[in-house]
């Protein structure tokens, strides 16, 4: 499975949704301050997003973007799918079907699928607060 630059900043994005309060949405601006993504590459994104069902969006001076879903329905590999899914047929496609290592790579490509779809955005969340809450620097001496 290959990874764009696009895909990274869904991911992102997603991330940054799941990290807020539910109900009130969230300024592009913020998100792009936040997650240091170009405002109108995030535009697009967050576009292509809605129209996938990861995002909805509210307008008016109190609008912005929220998930569409709770964050467990989110798996990291859905979104990368949904956005990169095109990018990846290719990318397979390259690959021989009749090359010594064909079956190594749908291995591959079948073990990553599996980690990615395991993983769900409640719990990157969880994961990321642990890992920066353990790290604290103790300036005591």
């Amino acid at each position: 499975m290959n990874f764009s630059v696009k895909g990274e900043y869904a991911l992102k994005a997603i991330f940054d949704l799941a990290c807020q309060p539910p109900t009130e949405p969230v300024k592009i601006a913020d998100i792009a301050k936040r997650q240091q993504i170009p405002q109108k590459f995030l535009e697009l994104i967050l576009a292509s997003l809605k129209q996938g069902g990861f995002v909805e969006s509210r307008r008016g001076a109190e609008g912005g973007y929220m998930l569409a879903l709770p964050a467990e329905n989110i798996t990291v590999g859905g979104v990368l799918r949904y956005v990169d899914g095109r990018q990846n047929e290719k990318s397979r496609a390259r690959r021989q079907a009749d090359s010594p290592f064909s079956e190594i790579w749908a291995r591959v490509d079948r073990t990553v699928s599996e980690q990615l779809d395991s993983m769900n955005f409640a719990a990157v969340r969880r994961d990321w607060a642990e890992k920066r809450t353990r790290f604290v620097p103790n300036w005591e001496i």
